[in-house]
């Protein structure tokens, strides 16, 4: 049975977020409804309303979100209704090629991301006539949708429900890409490029790794104080600064790592990065750019003179049905600081308010807490 649920939605670029009462069909098979308590506003959202997001138009936003299991299709084992769960970004079969050889972010259950439409070809949100996805086949930026069951992680009754909105993207996606992607080891140097919701979980990533100089580059302030709550031994407003720190600090041979966790990735971060990080250095890039610009390129001669690396990090190389848990437990032991990267909450029709204070450099990570 359908229902009416109240949601943000994009129409188009460069028009914000609005609101509308959409229609949601019932769930199919292997589907699940979801009533959300919390979505986190991570910054992908943001490039839906930039033009920088390769989506299908109207869409519902939000892909991190946590709640509670309304109702369930058929031929659902995952979870059944009443469960409190987290929704992953990116679903986890468990029996496709990438899930079964331990690469569950790249599961081919994710490919209509950018669509939200089912794999059946049709969607579960409709304005009049007008069929709309989900971004990332979810969109919690709705008080119910549909989802896939394999997008459903549980989440233990002692966890808040905005803390496990933050562990199905930005937590698992920053942690990953240094202490997975990257492979931080203890003693390395990294230096992290920007220290959002994203970032900020790099640095604790690289930290936890053992990582001996956790280098921030950022230019707000406020995000540069609070990097060093999460582990970040030193912030530089500018990659001029930090690349002279470390090249005094390391004699001379660079970082071992860079990652790229800024809100729009440049061509002149990743130059910066790459002559950040010396002989045998990684630079691992999570951040996505502007849809017309090419970001990463370069002279060969940049890799092959010191044989650096650089490669692409989705989800943090994490695996969702094995990190998400072993996260919320270094949460529970104290070794995960998750409370502190929630700046500000918001009620759903403040959207708009929470992406200009992401803009104006005020959050590390806003919630939509759902009434």
């Amino acid at each position: 049975m359908s229902l009416t649920t109240r949601a943000a939605i994009a129409r188009r670029p460069h028009t914000g977020w609005e609101l509308a009462e959409l229609q949601l069909d019932a769930p199919k098979a292997h589907e699940v409804r979801v009533k959300f308590h919390a979505s986190g506003l991570c910054h992908s959202d943001d490039h839906i309303t930039k033009g920088d997001a390769g989506v299908r138009f109207p869409v519902v936003g939000g892909h991190e979100g946590a709640g509670v299991v309304e109702s369930v299709g058929p031929d659902v084992r995952r979870v059944k209704p009443g469960d409190r769960i987290i929704c992953s970004y990116i679903p986890a079969c468990g029996a496709c090629r990438p899930c079964s050889t331990g690469h569950q972010n790249m599961c081919v259950k994710g490919l209509n991301a950018g669509t939200g439409m089912f794999l059946d070809g049709t969607f579960r949100f409709h304005l009049g006539e007008e069929d709309l996805g989900g971004f990332c086949t979810l969109g919690t930026f709705s008080e119910y949708a549909v989802v896939s069951e394999y997008a459903c992680l549980p989440l233990a009754d002692d966890i808040p429900f905005e803390i496990g909105a933050l562990v199905g993207c930005g937590v698992p996606t920053g942690w990953g890409s240094a202490v997975y992607a990257a492979g931080v080891r203890a003693g390395d140097t990294v230096a992290i490029f920007g220290a959002g919701g994203v970032g900020s979980n790099a640095v604790q990533g690289a930290r936890y790794a053992g990582a001996k100089n956790v280098v921030v580059v950022d230019p707000v302030a406020f995000k540069r104080d609070m990097a060093k709550t999460f582990g970040a031994t030193h912030t530089f407003a500018t990659a001029a600064e930090a690349h002279d720190f470390i090249v005094d600090t390391t004699w001379g041979q660079l970082a071992d790592h860079a990652i790229l966790t800024p809100g729009v990735l440049t061509e002149e971060i990743v130059q910066a990065a790459v002559a950040m990080v010396g002989k045998g250095g990684k630079v691992t890039v999570t951040a996505v750019g502007k849809m017309n610009e090419q970001a990463v390129h370069f002279r060969a001669g940049l890799l092959i003179g010191y044989q650096r690396q650089i490669r692409g990090a989705l989800f943090g190389d994490c695996n969702p049905l094995y990190d998400v848990p072993k996260l919320l437990g270094l949460y529970r032991a104290g070794d995960l600081k998750l409370d502190e990267l929630i700046t500000q909450r918001y009620r759903l029709d403040q959207v708009n308010d929470a992406y200009q204070d992401l803009a104006d450099g005020k959050n590390i990570r806003g919630v939509i807490v759902h009434d």
